[in-house]
């Protein structure tokens, strides 16, 4: 995480902490500032401190006040990866969603996906297949290829289209569902994990080309994160891969996909307009940069 967005978000941490002690009620209400303060996350202050250790419970403890009614937000390969989780939360937030669950093989296929969306506000970019496992000696040309024909070349393509609506509303965000496998070493990931760097180079170039639009592209880096494509229950259910996620993250459990999802939803909304071509890793402490 930038070292300014920890700094900006510790800030009001403490201040959610230290919200009793403010002031006495008066014009102004501490139930008032309260409120500004939990707005920032989201949620009401009636809901704070019914969080679990180990979940995020959105659907059951918290109520919503990040807002995207009147929101038009696509949403690309919605059956795979974070499409699902994404896609359950915008809508619950008041967006109206779009959700194409083709993959993006062909070149023409993006331009046709946001033409049919029509105008949106903002377009979360979900590009997923199964990680391929080679090794370096038997990752030949058609594994490389197949990897980047579906993470990599669909992205520009379906940023390139959905650029002159964005442009004719005064604006947009972007977000790009990525791996943290870019941004830490992992063996026999290396056409997978060369993918999602291409992606991050990507998001970062094209940000800052972008912000004078008022267009904020950003993405997101997870790597341990519940969802269907990489870490089904099957896997989930596997003791050595628990005793791995013991071993490996900091967290020590899988971040739930509503904790994801809840990040995409404010890198989509007008809250999110001051940052640009920005990586967020979302790993359990997995990575941390």
């Amino acid at each position: 995480m930038p070292a300014a967005l920890g700094a900006f978000l510790a800030l009001w941490i403490k201040r959610l902490t230290a919200a009793e002690a403010l002031q006495p009620a008066g014009p102004r209400r501490v139930e008032d500032r309260k409120a500004l303060d939990y707005s920032f996350f989201g949620y009401s202050p009636e809901a704070v401190g019914a969080r679990s250790a180990n979940t995020f419970p959105f659907k059951d403890h918290m109520t919503p006040m990040i807002s995207l009614h009147q929101h038009r937000i696509l949403v690309t390969q919605a059956q795979d990866f974070m499409g699902p989780a994404v896609c359950e939360l915008l809508g619950r937030l008041g967006a109206s969603v779009i959700a194409d669950a083709r993959v993006l093989r062909s070149p023409a296929l993006a331009h046709e996906v946001v033409q049919a969306a029509g105008p949106v506000d903002a377009m979360v970019v979900n590009l997923a297949l199964p990680a391929p496992s080679s090794r370096i000696d038997d990752a030949n040309d058609a594994e490389w290829r197949d990897v980047f024909e579906v993470m990599v070349d669909p992205l520009p393509r379906l940023v390139r289209a959905a650029l002159p609506g964005m442009r004719e509303r005064g604006g947009g965000r972007i977000v790009v569902m990525g791996s943290a496998s870019a941004l830490r070493g992992m063996k026999r990931a290396s056409s997978y994990s060369a993918a999602r760097g291409a992606q991050l180079a990507y998001v970062q170039a094209a940000g800052v080309e972008l912000a004078p639009d008022n267009i904020q592209i950003n993405a997101i880096a997870q790597n341990f994160v519940d969802n269907p494509t990489y870490f089904p229950a099957e896997v989930q259910a596997n003791p050595r891969f628990q005793e791995r996620l013991k071993r490996e993250v900091p967290l020590g459990r899988l971040v739930s996909a509503d904790e994801d999802a809840s990040l995409v939803a404010y890198l989509c909304s007008p809250l999110a307009r001051c940052f640009v071509g920005q990586v967020f890793p979302v790993a359990g402490g997995w990575v941390v940069r």
